[in-house]
């Protein structure tokens, strides 16, 4: 059995060939820069290659999944709205995290549509009920 010789991991703190001795390296051992030491879900790196051949520990942040529209309306992700760190969203001008039209950022267009629709049938059935009273 041959030693793994892909990319370190992203928990990997020193890369090391431990099977052979005689595939030993020397090779630059590497330490997190932050006061979390511990593999956690908020504390992820990536090891990157910087110039004089040296290797570099690059904190890497959580994606985002971005905005939604409500959970009883279905939980659809809102097309046109950028998905941000809420320090990001803070610092984003506003037609980033809105679409122009009613419940933009809230509501996709086919919910509104059909939001539209639904109030403009009810109106009608008022006035028909209305008419057919005087009848």
């Amino acid at each position: 059995l041959w030693p793994e010789r892909r990319s370190p991991s992203k928990a990997t703190v020193s890369v090391l060939y431990w099977s052979y001795p005689s595939l030993h390296k020397m090779v630059q051992r590497l330490s997190h820069k932050r006061h979390n030491k511990f593999n956690t879900k908020s504390n992820k790196f990536v090891i990157k290659h910087i110039p004089g051949g040296k290797l570099h520990i690059q904190h890497k942040k959580k994606k985002v999944s971005g905005p939604r529209t409500p959970r009883y309306l279905g939980h659809k992700r809102l097309a046109g709205v950028k998905a941000l760190r809420s320090v990001d969203a803070t610092a984003a001008p506003k037609r980033r995290k809105t679409v122009n039209r009613a419940y933009g950022g809230v509501l996709t267009g086919g919910q509104v549509r059909e939001r539209v629709i639904r109030a403009f049938l009810i109106e009608e059935q008022k006035i028909v009920k209305k008419v057919l009273r005087k009848h």
